[in-house]
């Protein structure tokens, strides 16, 4: 008889194999897994252009091309798995940048005659219409990541599409069709995406008759035929079982991501548990059958869920498919976007038992987010206390109210290494220099800077709906389909993140400034500006760029640097803070650089805390390599608690441990006091990898010695074969530093 754990230890078998061909075909990717399967040969998607610039745009472009994306999608059934469905390309392929295309893509735009528009290719923003050209000048100044063009960084209301169904939104578009006549063209495109999602499912239905047929093994054969009635059950109907819960988010799911590569999943425990709970009081489900189905759901698509956490009324909401989860994760125990919520009345063995899977697997999951200091935060934006218990963890360093933000969080960025850049270079025409004036001409870049990234996000949001609206994620938000609007123009809540990038880059070097030109006089200014000037050339250049980079840095423990830290984290907050936006929006600062750090730094000139021209920025909040010679994590977690911007946007702590580190009590225990301590101290979020170090070199050196190695890049999991040489560095200097 074929087990449960042998079906497991096959799926994960072909998920390795899978993530080395997706390496074939796609090159390095410095990106989440997502989850996808191979593309098989000869696939091929024509878009259809609305654009004379070659691109894609608004109600009509968005539908028509989201079905030829689904439509080219072959039904993908594993008879071994209980759950089908994946998803393999996005619209984004067909409309962003070339040079950030996977390189089966690339050389399909080789091969196309685009007759003079190939300079102009795949304009993700409909600047013909909409404009920016006056804010460029500025955004380049500052290297902002402006959240123009960004997309899906919202999270739908999974219990609207659960009540519903696919059938349900497909009366619902109908009803509010007729209600809203002059909305013909909105309800039409959102009519069209459903029906390709529905005959999505039809080809998987197909697929499953068809290999019903063939299947010789009893039990495999019945479960392909329980495959076969849930999807038929869910086409149109709306689900009613747990096993039919799971498998119409796995679907809605592929779409969603086809269309925007939207990650945003949703409080898992919770949405889930009525279906679970019905069906142990009906005999129909036990806990090996749930635990293997939540672990297809994972395989499927890492989406980003949250487990456990607290209600309005303080009370715990962990449950025992709480415990379900973390069990289904630890079987399939993959690249895997679990967080959970910490609070004052959480349950200790549950909590435990997270941290217990977290050094057991050293697989970087699950993360861990504080709700004290998220909610207390959010809430000082005037949220109610029932609205911010609401906001769950959902993306890389972002929260997001299901069904009725939209934040744009983890899409805007300002680099504030650049911001230094300009208030240095503005520094060196005066006679006098000090890093108190320094420091002036930083607030004063950095508000300029803050009110182009405001109108660059007021574009966005004003015309969104003309250029990318959300057809997928409308269908599981508040108001949408009832008033035939895009979410980005009727979301009850308009709270957009803006995260800063080069922290430590920035406090460093006030710091080394202060101490070494200032304090103790070693260096003056004019040395200061030449080394910069000449990117510490030389021998005496170097001696010049060590001097500076031994200064006592960020998160050393009560250094100069970690008060230059505070000192800027202040400012950042009252900058964006202050800045004024139209209709209810409020802009929320963080700190957080995603995956940019390279790309950042390559715009950035040599910085006085002795990183020389083109390097990496810092990572997110976190100090800068070798910012102790102990490394010491508690100094860490202590310089970051620090510099929490207290608005319900993070500043991540990302921590490595040494995999000496036991999963046995001790080891919990030291690991569990460390998140405690970094939440009361008021920190937001915390992402951790265990890691053996020679393991990481070896498949640093061989990707193929360890193609299931899986490390938290930033806020999301990859598999560290997937990443690129140069990514690949930065991880390893990480770990090795810290």
């Amino acid at each position: 008889m074929l087990t449960l754990k042998q079906r497991i230890d096959a799926i994960r078998k072909t998920k390795v194999e899978h993530t080395l061909k997706k390496r074939e075909q796609n090159g390095y990717t410095d990106l989440d897994d997502f989850g996808t399967v191979p593309l098989p040969e000869n696939y091929i998607v024509q878009p259809w252009y609305n654009s004379e610039n070659g691109s894609f745009y608004g109600l009509d472009g968005m539908a028509e091309n989201f079905c030829r994306v689904m439509d080219a999608h072959a039904p993908y059934v594993d008879p071994l798995e209980m759950l089908c469905g994946r998803w393999r390309d996005m619209l984004v392929n067909y409309r962003g940048d070339i040079h950030y295309m996977p390189n089966w893509r690339k050389a399909q735009v080789k091969e196309s005659d685009f007759s003079g528009v190939t300079a102009q290719w795949s304009k993700r923003w409909d600047e013909k219409r909409f404009p920016y050209d006056h804010l460029k000048p500025l955004q380049k100044k500052y290297n902002i990541q402006t959240g123009i063009d960004g997309d899906a960084h919202l999270a739908c209301d999974y219990t609207i599409g659960l009540k519903l169904g696919f059938g349900g939104f497909l009366e619902k578009i109908e009803k509010y069709r007729k209600i809203n006549p002059d909305k013909k063209a909105f309800y039409d495109a959102e009519e069209k995406c459903v029906w390709a999602i529905i005959r999505f499912i039809d080809r998987h239905i197909a697929e499953i008759e068809k290999q019903i047929e063939t299947e010789s093994c009893p039990e495999i054969k019945e479960s392909l035929e329980k495959m076969l009635l849930v999807n038929k059950s869910i086409r149109l109907g709306t689900p009613k079982t747990f096993y039919e819960a799971c498998q119409w988010v796995a679907h809605f799911n592929c779409a969603s991501r086809v269309y925007t590569r939207d990650g945003a999943g949703f409080q898992l425990d919770t949405v889930l548990l009525p279906y679970y709970e019905n069906d142990i009081k009906n005999g129909i489900l036990d806990d090996e059958t749930a635990k293997f189905l939540i672990a297809n759901l994972l395989l499927i698509d890492p989406h980003y869920y949250q487990i456990s956490g607290v209600d309005v009324n303080d009370k715990d909401i962990t449950n025992h498919l709480s415990y379900l989860i973390l069990e289904a994760a630890d079987m399939i125990n993959i690249s895997c976007n679990l967080t959970v919520r910490v609070h004052e009345n959480c349950d200790k063995a549950f909590f435990n038992k997270a941290v217990y899977y977290l050094l057991k697997n050293k697989n970087a999951w699950p993360r861990f987010c504080s709700d004290k200091n998220l909610c207390e935060g959010y809430m000082k934006n005037g949220i109610s206390k029932e609205i911010a218990r609401k906001r769950i963890a959902v993306g890389c360093n972002w929260m997001c109210v299901p069904g009725i933000e939209f934040p744009m969080n983890d899409t805007v960025k300002i680099n504030i290494a650049k911001v230094l850049e300009n208030a240095l270079d503005d520094m060196k025409a005066e006679p006098s220099k000090s890093t108190k004036r320094l420091f002036e001409l930083f607030e004063e870049h950095l508000k300029i800077a803050t009110e182009v990234t405001a109108a660059g996000v007021n574009l966005h949001i004003d015309h969104q709906a003309d250029v990318t609206p959300e057809l997928i994620m409308n269908l599981m938000m508040e108001d949408t389909l009832e008033k035939g609007l895009d979410i980005s123009q009727c979301a009850k809540l308009y709270t957009v993140g803006v995260d800063g990038a080069g922290l430590a880059v920035v406090a460093d070097s006030f710091g080394a400034l202060n101490l070494r030109v200032e304090t103790e006089k070693l260096l003056s200014w004019e040395e200061v500006y030449k080394n910069l000037q000449n990117n510490f050339a030389g021998v005496q250049g170097e001696r010049i760029r060590l001097l500076l980079n031994s200064s006592p840095k960020y998160c050393g423990g009560n250094t100069v640097s970690d008060e230059w830290a505070k000192r800027i984290t202040n400012i950042w907050v009252k900058t964006i803070k202050s800045q004024k936006m139209p209709d209810g929006r409020q802009l929320v600062p963080g700190w957080f650089s995603w995956a940019r750090t390279i790309e950042y730094g390559k715009a950035v000139g040599a910085t006085p805390n002795g990183r020389k021209a083109g390097e990496p920025i810092s990572h997110g909040a976190n100090p800068n390599p070798h910012f102790r010679t102990d490394g010491a994590v508690t100094a860490q977690s202590n310089g970051i608690a620090a510099v929490q911007c207290g608005y319900g946007n993070t500043a991540p702590l990302q921590i490595e441990f040494d995999p000496k580190l036991a999963d046995d009590q001790k080891g919990i225990e030291i690991v569990g006091g460390l998140i405690k301590s970094h939440f009361e101290q008021g920190g937001t979020l915390i992402n951790i990898n265990v890691l053996d170090t020679d393991k990481l070199m070896q498949a640093h050196e061989n990707p193929e010695m360890h193609p299931d190695l899986v490390v938290r890049v930033t806020g999301f999991t990859a598999y560290f074969a997937s990443l690129s040489p140069e990514f690949r560095q930065l991880v390893v200097e990480r770990f090795l530093t810290n």
